[in-house]
């Protein structure tokens, strides 16, 4: 008595419901339910047996009797069926003999029986099945963040610490795992080289290339190779595994802090958006060549650009520009450069997250249907 006194209200009669359910069953959902339309449609039926005395009803029972063995434990649903074939002997029209009425009897308790020993199967099969499906998806899910893990490794930890360059950046793939990558690098004291890159494609398939795309520009950028030579290296690499089914663009540039310079390679990716003090313009850093990997062989011209103090270099991938508002409006370009044009004063961090801001409340909870991923350079040579 002194442990029913501390159950909580309900806790009894949630425990019999319980006790009546198949352990799938009572896991989820109003466990008083089931109960309830199964002993429901039993008396519906037995009613119905006991008003019409005309013609026999037996068969009305394997209602109750599916539902039984679909929701209720194996033992209940056996039981059931005795039940049935007792309510079904008492209301039921009269017998013109005693054989007649045992052998009706048995033939509807090996046909309730039947009933509820298939559907039973049949439950037990699917449970099995779910149950191995949920496995599977929960093996997929810890591989996908296993990907996840092994690809943020190749994502820059720090920022290069460069007297008169203001650097950021950061990558957010639409699911556990992107086809997005950035960094920077340094190559000495007043000189980094940046890269922005994006895989046709999306999940773990882009995830994959990405990652080795990623360890090749880390490699490449270690033997301080020229620009052009890392890019076709890189096309390739990435030509001789893909067979220009799969291909990446890339953007990759030197800045250098001494002298004020830019010199970039865009291979089929977003123009990046160079952003002139001076003068308030955005000027976009159009692409000079093909994707990487489209083809066996790339020709890529170097670009170059002077550089200011308060000058910004926003590189971008299309997660952003193309991010839809619930109207199938893109973000675009144009809103992009106005936001740089805005917050042109503001660090490099501070204009980084007021992009995704910007392009997340003209998503209005819509979202991004492809990774994102934004690198912000700001010049400040002179200290601002």
């Amino acid at each position: 008595m002194e442990v029913m006194a501390g159950m909580p209200p309900g806790t009894l009669t949630s425990r019999s419901s319980r006790a009546f359910l198949r352990g799938e069953v009572a896991a989820g959902g109003p466990q008083w339910l089931p109960s309830l339309l199964v002993f429901g449609s039993i008396a519906a039926v037995a009613y119905a047996d006991f008003i019409v005395t005309s013609i026999s009803l037996g068969y009305l029972y394997i209602l109750p009797l599916g539902i039984s063995a679909i929701f209720l434990r194996s033992q209940i649903s056996y039981g059931l069926i005795a039940v049935c074939v007792l309510l079904h002997d008492l209301f039921g029209p009269p017998y013109p003999s005693p054989e007649a009425r045992i052998t009706h009897n048995l033939t509807a308790l090996a046909g309730f029986t039947f009933v509820v020993y298939i559907i039973q199967r049949y439950v037990k099969q699917k449970e099995l099945l779910d149950k191995a499906v949920r496995k599977q998806r929960d093996q997929l899910l810890q591989d996908v963040e296993l990907a996840g893990q092994v690809q943020r490794m190749f994502l820059p930890i720090q920022r290069p610490s460069i007297a008169g360059l203001d650097i950021a950046g950061t990558m957010r793939p639409v699911r556990g795992v992107g086809g997005d990558y950035y960094d920077y690098i340094p190559i000495d004291e007043h000189t980094v080289e940046i890269v922005i890159a994006d895989v046709a494609g999306k999940g773990v398939p882009a995830a994959l290339l990405m990652s080795a795309t990623a360890a090749a520009v880390q490699l490449e950028a270690r033997e301080k190779r020229d620009m052009l030579e890392v890019v076709n290296r890189l096309n390739s690499g990435i030509h001789s595994v893909s067979d220009g089914d799969r291909y990446v663009t890339l953007l990759l540039a030197d800045i250098d802090a001494l002298s004020r310079s830019l010199r970039y390679v865009n291979c089929g990716h977003n123009p990046a958006l160079l952003f002139k003090a001076q003068t308030g313009d955005v000027v976009p850093m159009n692409s000079s060549c093909f994707p990487v990997g489209m083809f066996d062989s790339v020709t890529c011209e170097i670009n170059r650009a002077d550089l200011a103090a308060g000058d910004l270099l926003v590189l971008y991938t299309d997660g952003i520009t193309e991010a839809e508002n619930s109207q199938g409006e893109e973000f675009g370009m144009e809103r992009l450069s106005a936001v740089i044009r805005r917050d042109s004063s503001l660090s490099a961090e501070e204009l980084m997250d007021n992009i995704f801001r910007s392009a997340e409340d003209f998503c209005q909870g819509v979202g991004f249907n492809d990774d994102a991923t934004v690198l912000i350079v700001k010049c400040g040579f002179d200290g601002t």
